[in-house]
């Protein structure tokens, strides 16, 4: 995977998805973004990841258009309708970051039903007519409890920061840190709040139970953009800062590098790449220009281990997040690969 920089010329896409490739054939396509939330920081990056990348794509005639929609609120019902909407203003294909895996298949089936094409991404959805981009969330999960089994092999107490509840990636990294400490007995969730990936809200959450829950917390598993707020909350109770799991937002990664310069600090951080919204732009762009597209894709998460730290931090703007975006012929390469197994 690339960074996709600067403005693309139409040649340099044609030839970086192969001379077999029609491109012609959806220059008069649209395809519109369906988001439901953009209330942190990773979404915020989302979003202009899709607009760094879609934007030059319209210009070059790739297609028509690329247009973003985000709903006000994390509601099912505001999305379907939504994607409804999107329907009858004639997009060809929606592109989704779903409010639940499966309450949208409705809407979802309606608009396949329609001719239009579903690439789900991030939140995908299970309506077997769409596609689904993600990274193994359960795994990323699981792996906290496996980093954390190597730091304190006597085990210890933690504290679960969930991110937005009812949100597929909620429930699949949390499934993952469960069967975690299932195999890992030595360790104990003795609480659980939902930060909502943010982190004035994981830092509210945090403080709210802290004071019902033991001194010896060991460490704090995360799901992104709520360790800095974690670490926030910990201080302000006076209390000792335990491994908190960091999920690549700059003000992690800085945090993280002030404590690891002063004293030695040591964790990982792992995210999904918020440029995974440009993965789902090329996929839904190679299918409607034809191409078989296996029905599920997985990329790798983004981790940054502390050896990485540095580099990560230097290549990270002030607010935002540690990101990768998908040029075409990345995308290619992720189809080309789920294809061949």
């Amino acid at each position: 995977m690339t960074r996709f920089v600067g403005t693309v010329s139409l040649l340099a896409l044609v030839a970086a998805l192969g001379a077999g490739s029609a491109l012609a054939d959806t220059k008069d396509k649209k395809i519109a973004l369906s988001n439901n939330y953009a209330g942190n920081s990773w979404r915020q990056a989302m979003l202009r990841s899709w607009d760094k990348v879609t934007k030059p794509a319209v210009t070059a005639g790739i297609v028509a258009a690329a247009d973003p929609f985000t709903t006000a609120e994390n509601q099912v019902t505001e999305q379907a309708a939504q994607i409804q909407n999107l329907v009858l203003q004639g997009y060809n294909a929606i592109v989704i970051n779903a409010a639940s895996p499966d309450a949208l298949n409705g809407a979802v089936k309606e608009a396949c039903d329609a001719g239009v094409t579903v690439v789900s991404f991030d939140g995908i959805v299970t309506e077997p007519c769409a596609w689904r981009i993600a990274v193994n969330f359960k795994q990323m999960g699981k792996d906290e409890i496996s980093f954390l089994k190597e730091k304190f092999p006597s085990g210890g107490n933690v504290l679960e920061i969930r991110g937005l509840a009812g949100v597929f990636v909620d429930d699949e990294i949390s499934k993952g840190i469960h069967e975690g400490v299932a195999e890992n007995p030595q360790f104990k969730i003795v609480g659980s709040v939902h930060g909502d990936w943010d982190q004035a809200k994981a830092q509210a959450a945090v403080a709210g139970i802290l004071p019902s829950l033991p001194d010896d917390i060991v460490a704090v598993v995360t799901q992104g953009g709520d360790g800095y707020g974690a670490a926030q909350a910990f201080k302000a109770a006076g209390r000792k800062i335990p491994t908190i799991i960091m999920g690549n937002r700059q003000d992690e990664l800085a945090w993280w590098k002030e404590q690891k310069d002063a004293n030695g600090y040591e964790t990982y951080s792992a995210s999904i790449a918020p440029g995974v919204s440009t993965l789902a732009f090329w996929v839904a762009q190679q299918i409607l220009d034809g191409k078989e597209v296996p029905k599920d894709l997985v990329v790798p998460f983004l981790r940054v281990d502390q050896a990485g730290l540095d580099k990560a931090l230097e290549t990270t703007e002030k607010g935002g997040v540690a990101n990768v975006e998908y040029t075409a012929e990345d995308a290619q390469k992720v189809v080309d690969a789920a294809a061949k197994k």
